[in-house]
């Protein structure tokens, strides 16, 4: 009877890779949920609240069923995907949309220097994560770097409300395959403004983790596990936050902060500032900004995105010639990424940046910078 309760709890993987890719991945993508179910399901003969009509058995059913919603992501490939509604999935996105409101709190909460500053590092930090890590390393490959801190850095992403790194590096390769055509999911240009640049990552549609598209780090269980359960790392992180901001509040009154404060300037408004910079990467950058390279999307280089982003602003660059570990291509172009990349392989945590071939950054330049759409024969080289 058990048999009956986990079946569509625990997402299955279709089949990929080797044998013992598949058993290894299906293995730890069940472990952790399973483990709590079998316990539950042996309680049922001395606890007759856990019974398949006892009300607490109901409750909890129907807790995990919900919480199942908010925190699995559809892992199925497009042919077999159990999802086929589209639109905005108003009942997920009801914690995104709670964050904004939450940052509304600083008329209650005020202010202080500490955090301020906590509010501006913690966006930094994250945002490195997501530029670095989840666009240049998981997306492209632009470097390589240990499991240890490529697991840290993608951590540091998930905090950011922008899903795991598998997710977010599937949703990438796929806009580098059809940019600006009827098939990207985040195009200006086809879907408007909005769905763009925040109602695309609301749509019940792009809930699937295109595993068709990152079968490369379906290998590593750490990995597809932090993306499976990515949903409970914002709540974590916003627990360890304000926990640090009562801890300092009673131990160190001079910096004149608390919990409420920290966690609404350090954790609320720091994560929608992330989540928004990253987002204009999609929309903004491809209305506003100049364009260097003749390509078939709509890409533009931004120096202000570009510092908002630490580097991710040059993005017609980047559709130029994806594979680099640096997006702003001359000295002039700003890049904190790569500078901190850089520094990074100085200490060996990061290896073997690639870098832009000389003739590769002088090929295919527009003659008309004000062209809004390319008409050459645009980007051909292989994005990982």
């Amino acid at each position: 009877m058990c048999g009956t309760i986990y079946s569509g709890l625990v997402p299955v993987i279709p089949p990929h890779g080797s044998e013992k890719s598949r058993k290894n991945i299906n293995f730890w993508h069940g472990f952790f949920l399973k483990s709590d179910l079998y316990f539950l399901c042996s309680l049922k003969p001395t606890i007759p609240l856990f019974s398949q009509e006892g009300s607490m058995f109901k409750f909890v059913k129907t807790f995990i069923s919900y919480m199942g919603r908010y925190f699995n992501p559809d892992y199925h490939i497009e042919a077999e995907s159990v999802n086929t509604t589209k639109g905005i999935d108003w009942f997920n996105t009801i914690p995104f949309l709670l964050l904004h409101l939450g940052c509304f709190g600083i008329i209650w909460v005020g202010w202080s220097p500490f955090a301020v500053w906590f509010c501006v590092i913690f966006y930094l930090v994250r945002m490195f994560g997501i530029s670095a890590f989840y666009h240049r390393y998981f997306s492209h490959h632009a470097f390589k770097g240990n499991r240890f801190f490529s697991f840290f850095f993608a951590l540091l992403g998930t905090s950011a409300i922008q899903k795991g790194p598998l997710w977010w590096a599937a949703i990438h390769r796929h806009h580098h395959m059809y940019a600006d055509t009827e098939k990207d999911l985040h195009s200006p240009v086809i879907s408007g403004f909005w769905w763009s640049h925040i109602g695309w990552i609301m749509a019940t549609e792009n809930r699937r983790t295109r595993i068709e598209y990152i079968k490369d780090w379906l290998k590593f269980p750490e990995l597809v596990i932090l993306d499976k359960y990515s949903g409970f790392i914002p709540l974590i992180m916003g627990l360890l936050v304000y926990w640090t901001g009562d801890i300092l509040y009673h131990h160190a009154p001079q910096l004149h902060t608390n919990g409420w404060q920290l966690l609404v300037w350090g954790f609320a408004l720091s994560t929608i500032i992330t989540s928004h910079a990253t987002f204009t990467i999609n929309s903004l950058d491809h209305m506003y900004g100049s364009r260097r390279y003749n390509l078939t999307n709509t890409s533009r280089n931004n120096w202000l995105m570009a510092i908002f982003t630490l580097g991710e602003g040059w993005h017609n660059n980047h559709h130029h010639y994806p594979l680099t570990a640096r997006a702003g291509f001359y000295w002039w172009e700003y890049d904190i990424v790569y500078y901190i990349l850089t520094m990074l392989s100085w200490l060996r945590i990061v290896t073997d940046l690639k870098q832009l071939p000389v003739e590769i950054r002088e090929d295919n330049h527009v003659q008309n910078q004000n062209n809004s759409r390319g008409t050459g024969k645009g980007n051909v080289t292989p994005l990982i």
